[in-house]
């Protein structure tokens, strides 16, 4: 299993299970005129909107249908509503405003949390992997949706080094406010499978593990991709506590993204905004 095919079920299960979470607060204090009031839109409206259940498949397929990317890398990569192609519109937005991330070794050593490129990063990066591709993040992504968690076009070792970060963030998101539940627990690793090799499985247990640390996180964001880091931390929390609601403001103070732009993002999100106007 490649570090997108996890990062694309650990999404899944983390945005299914809280699609449906909001399904019920909803349902319990006033319905869909509510939700629209209080996030007007969003990936999560959209999830909302289209997850009847009962459709078959994996939770990532189920996704997938729900987000729009079911379209795949054959028939134009993401759309504008899919979670790949909000992350495509977020490289570069916020923050640094740089793109690049320097080289390979930097990537790798960085992106998944500080190991040398030849040791575990490395190894990891480069399974099922290929030197160059002509796909965008969101569209790997997308394409992973489509597939139940495998693109079918190969992503690149910085490619999966950036999935490795990605999930590194959710993790550390989920953690932050001070405790990971049996329930967040299922949410973020129980749709992984068995297919895990063990490389994969102590990589989730080291972030698992990991202190709650939003500055050194930040510090391993390359330039240019501080807003979507952000998005895919955003979407690992509930967002119902003040030790998340701190955590956020830390990690986005920490990667440069000003108040506009952090709650742009949760307005994308159909979150509410972590500041006030």
């Amino acid at each position: 299993m490649s570090l997108m095919k996890s990062l694309t079920r650990v999404a899944a299960g983390v945005m299914l299970a809280k699609g449906i979470g909001t399904v019920m607060k909803n349902q319990q204090h006033g319905g869909a005129q509510q939700r629209s009031s209080r996030h007007g839109g969003g990936l999560l409206d959209s999830l909302l909107a289209n997850n009847t259940g009962g459709a078959g498949g994996s939770v990532t397929q189920a996704l997938g249908r729900a987000l729009g990317g079911g379209s795949g890398m054959g028939r134009g990569g993401s759309s504008s509503g899919s979670l790949g192609g909000l992350l495509d519109s977020l490289s570069g937005r916020g923050g640094h405003g740089t793109s690049g991330s320097g080289g390979l070794g930097q990537v790798l050593g960085g992106l998944l949390g500080g190991a040398a490129a030849g040791g575990t990063a490395g190894g990891l990066a480069q399974k099922d992997s290929q030197p160059s591709n002509q796909a965008t993040f969101g569209q790997l992504f997308d394409d992973a949706l489509s597939h139940d968690g495998e693109p079918q076009v190969a992503p690149t070792p910085e490619q999966n080094a950036v999935a490795g970060l990605m999930l590194r963030a959710m993790i550390q998101a989920a953690k932050s406010d001070g405790h990971v539940d049996q329930t967040e627990r299922q949410r973020l690793l129980g749709h992984l499978g068995d297919d895990l090799d063990n490389e994969e499985r102590q990589f989730i247990r080291d972030q698992m593990a990991a202190p709650v640390d939003a500055a050194a996180l930040a510090r391993d964001v390359p330039k240019g991709m501080e807003s979507q880091v952000y998005l895919m931390s955003l979407l690992a929390i509930d967002f119902d506590s003040e030790a998340e609601a701190r955590y956020l403001n830390d990690l986005a103070k920490a990667m440069g993204l000003d108040r506009a732009s952090v709650n742009k993002i949760h307005q994308d999100a159909g979150v509410m905004p972590l500041y006030n106007a």
